[in-house]
């Protein structure tokens, strides 16, 4: 009975909604997220990385999270969606970014040298895999980008967020 309209002068009232199935095909979780992040530009649903993350995790990606006990020095590689992408004109050339996973955010610094190695792929991709010494100093974590990529999918994945 709660289904039914309760505006007696609907259009609508008294009739009982009709249970038909959709025509259309249910959509995967991954692509409820990229659904919210197309229309939104945000997701109340999981983060896009969550997705990603066991075939990451199978070549030895760490998470966010987990970049917080790696080893001062220690090379490591990350991923996540560029939610920051800076290169201040006071900054000599280096380019900073921000990524974000399921589990938190996480710092990269490249070189004014590795800039100009990764331009196109910094500018074009909005979730990036990063490789390079993590330094963890006084709790202030980043890793110094030496390698770079891309990371594809399937399908069209949110923009990043940039400010220059």
């Amino acid at each position: 009975m709660a289904a039914l309209e309760r505006d007696p002068t609907s259009l609508f009232a008294g009739v009982p909604p009709r249970h038909a199935p959709s025509p259309l095909p249910e959509m995967s979780p991954l692509e409820e997220t990229l659904a919210d992040y197309r229309t939104s530009g945000i997701t109340t649903g999981p983060q896009i990385m969550i997705h990603l993350r066991e075939a990451l995790r199978e070549r030895g990606v760490l998470s966010a999270q987990e970049l917080a006990h790696a080893p001062d020095g220690r090379p490591v590689r990350t991923a996540g969606h560029v939610i920051v992408r800076q290169r201040p004109g006071s900054a000599k050339g280096f380019c900073f970014l921000t990524l974000e996973d399921e589990t938190g955010l996480s710092n990269a610094v490249l070189t004014p040298d590795m800039f100009r190695r990764f331009r196109a792929p910094l500018h074009s991709a909005s979730i990036v895999e990063i490789e390079g010494p993590l330094q963890n100093v006084d709790g202030v974590i980043h890793v110094r980008v030496q390698k770079l990529r891309p990371l594809a999918a399937k399908k069209p994945l949110p923009a990043s967020h940039d400010y220059r």
